[in-house]
């Protein structure tokens, strides 16, 4: 996992698809989905780290 995208396919694995039209909205609503599912154990801790990461980047770039 290395892009945005990237998170977004993985969350598309668990049906969960993000468009708000808010960039940083939709940046802060994946990692709380990506949260729920490292807390339910449906990702693992490496997909975690990596998805958590990678949006964090991502969200520093925009504000």
């Amino acid at each position: 996992m290395k892009t945005v995208f990237d998170v977004q396919q993985l969350l598309k694995k668990f049906h969960t698809f993000i468009y708000t039209g808010d960039r940083v909205g939709d940046l802060e609503l994946m990692e709380m989905e990506v949260d729920d599912l490292h807390k339910l154990e449906f990702i693992s801790n490496e997909e975690y780290i990596q998805a958590k990461f990678i949006l964090k980047k991502e969200k520093s770039k925009l504000t």
